[in-house]
């Protein structure tokens, strides 16, 4: 089936959602997550598939900006080992046939951002080509916000030095890789958000042009109910009471304003505006 293209206009500036997979189930991440839980929040339909299960998307989002084109995160990849993530491991995605699609070759991104180091955000930086992993964006340059890796290059679990080594170490080696504050200027229009909590260096993406807002969240939030359910845990934060803070320190601050949300593992139309709903948050499509 042929993945939907999603584009949005901020002011000049034009965000193209490009998925890689989609799939129900979230518990694994957010345990509250239940078709029951879900069923309470009235609005969450977009977000659920037939079965009132939480849905979730892995998903690219390109920026144009000017004459820049910048990819935040870059997904899993293929051909990765990623056992025990049976359900990432060695995938045969079309994934880079669907970026050109839509308009991106490889050659034509010339910026790459990575919200943080994790396994769905930096996986298709490389791919494998005759015996060893190659950067795939070679006319990039690959933002990494200082603090996320120092943190992940100092952890020594298997896990982590597979994925670093696969995907991150061959750009690092290349020269393709700056490290950047968490406060970045990316392009005119285009800086970093700081929003530590889910890892140590997360950053979200926020965009500015002619007045119009857009803030691309990373993972701060996998999910809309989360908006509805702030206090829910998220298994995935390496510090939980700082994500949660980060959590309701961004809901507060964009609730209201015309800010354009857009998620990076939201569904459906995986964009809308953040609305106070007694007291909590929904997400208006």
């Amino acid at each position: 089936m042929k993945k939907e293209i999603l584009r949005w206009q901020v002011g000049d500036i034009t965000i193209t959602r490009v998925q890689e997979i989609e799939a129900p189930g979230m518990r694994f991440i957010l345990p509250d997550a239940t078709v029951e839980n879900l069923g309470t929040i009235p609005w969450i339909g977009p977000y659920v598939d037939p079965a009132g299960d939480a849905l979730g998307s892995v998903h690219s989002l390109l920026i144009e900006s000017a004459d820049r084109c910048i990819m935040v995160d870059t997904c899993i990849g293929n051909d990765k080992d990623r056992l025990p993530m049976k359900a990432w491991h060695k995938l045969q995605n079309p994934f880079l046939e669907d970026l050109a699609d839509a308009g991106f070759p490889v050659e034509r991104v010339d910026t790459v951002v990575c919200t943080h180091l994790h396994v769905d955000h930096v996986g298709w930086n490389t791919r494998w080509v005759g015996d060893r992993w190659v950067p795939t964006f070679t006319n990039a340059r690959t933002l990494v916000a200082r603090p996320e890796w120092e943190h992940w290059s100092a952890e020594k679990d298997d896990l982590t030095q597979t994925i670093l080594g696969d995907s991150v170490q061959p750009i690092f080696d290349a020269g393709l890789v700056d490290l950047v504050e968490v406060d970045a200027e990316v392009a005119e229009g285009v800086r970093f958000e700081s929003t530590p909590g889910h890892t140590p260096g997360h950053v979200a993406v926020r965009i500015s042009s002619r007045g119009e807002e857009a803030i691309i969240t990373g993972d701060l939030v996998h999910h809309p109910a989360q908006f509805a359910y702030p206090g829910w845990e998220d298994k995935a934060d390496s510090d939980p009471k700082l994500a949660d803070r980060t959590r309701r320190d961004f809901m507060d601050r964009y609730a209201g304003t015309p800010t354009l949300v857009i998620g990076t593992h939201f569904a459906g139309p995986t964009a809308g505006r953040l609305v106070r709903d007694g007291d909590a948050y929904r997400l208006d499509a």
